[in-house]
């Protein structure tokens, strides 16, 4: 039968519709992995086409030239020129300049890859990218939060092919982080101990949603997971900020991070997805009850009228078959 469950993290309630679940086998992409080559012409992050993007605000480069760069999105969606005025409300109207940042990580010189298939050294260097960019902008006491995230594949919203995230700064917090940092703090509260380090804990001791674990991070299915083959990725280090990892934990994460879009590459036949790392807001620096994490979210499955009126999400497959799927396939 069907059987409501809750996030005690984000106090969203999720339905897993046991009775109409699908096997994990039956999410795997049908139609064939498209050849793509590893140069094109007209593509401004390919190497050559440099002059076609902003100047670079960072980059990581070898003997051969740039393995990651960092630039300006040509089409921001904030931008730092203009002045950060505070909101200004009239009647129920609240409005404020568009002030803020928006980088693209271009993640690697060949077109035709992915996190999963790069060499461990590119996926770290992407990592080392996001921290350097992260503590660069948290220093502007005008940013209050920042979002790393990446769009893989038409249906995650990719409007460019070649391998990319993008990094987006705000002065504001969205309503939805202060909700999710609000329910922490009430954990907090009641317990006295971090709801995610609670978690953690409990995952690994119960081990049947656990897809991947190194020294540093563990990868699991969420118990209350939304969506097929939704996954969190969270340090066993507690601390609120992403921009706070550590060197050593900076590989740790690059291999973990690979192993599971390994597996989601060759288990579901590259599936589109989104990934963000929620972090605490700039200022939260050092809070017990807010720990930051990364989740991946495969677009493997669509919502529908009842999520939008409801608020939750209608998952069609079980979270421990899920988990067991992935652990299972072999890298």
């Amino acid at each position: 039968m069907p059987e409501l469950r809750q996030n005690l993290a984000t106090k969203e309630w999720v339905i897993i519709a046991k009775e109409r679940a699908r096997r994990p086998e039956d999410f795997v992409k049908k139609e064939e992995k498209k050849i793509i080559p590893e140069f094109v012409e007209k593509c401004p992050f390919c190497p050559g086409n440099e002059a076609m993007c902003p100047p670079d605000t960072f980059s990581i480069k070898d003997e051969q030239g740039w393995k990651v760069r960092v630039i300006p999105n040509k089409f921001a969606a904030l931008i730092p020129e203009i002045s950060n005025d505070k909101p200004n409300l009239i009647g129920l109207k609240r409005h404020m300049p568009g002030f803020g940042y928006h980088e693209v990580i271009i993640e690697t010189p060949k077109h035709n890859l992915t996190t999963a298939l790069l060499d461990i050294s590119y996926v770290k260097d992407i990592i080392l990218s996001y921290r350097e960019r992260y503590l660069w902008l948290s220093n502007d006491p005008r940013i209050d939060h920042i979002i790393i995230f990446k769009n893989h594949g038409e249906a995650a919203g990719t409007s460019l092919e070649h391998p990319h995230s993008q990094l987006v700064a705000t002065p504001v917090v969205p309503s939805h982080i202060r909700a999710r940092i609000e329910e922490a703090m009430r954990y907090y509260d009641d317990h006295q101990r971090c709801v995610f380090c609670q978690m953690i804990e409990d995952e690994i001791e119960e081990g049947i949603r656990i897809v991947a674990e190194n020294a540093s991070f563990v990868c699991f299915v969420p118990y209350a997971a939304f969506s097929p083959f939704h996954l969190w990725l969270l340090p066993k280090r507690h601390y609120p900020q992403f921009g706070d990892i550590k060197d050593n934990e900076i590989m740790d994460l690059a291999m973990i991070l690979k192993d599971v879009l390994f597996r989601l590459y060759f288990g579901i036949n590259n599936p589109d997805f989104n990934y963000v790392i929620r972090s605490a807001p700039t200022d939260f620096t050092r809070v017990n009850y807010f720990h930051w994490y990364l989740s991946i979210v495969p677009r493997i499955s669509k919502a529908a009228g009842f999520e939008l009126g409801s608020g939750m999400f209608i998952n069609a497959s079980i979270p421990e078959e899920s988990g067991k799927f992935l652990r299972e396939v072999k890298i």
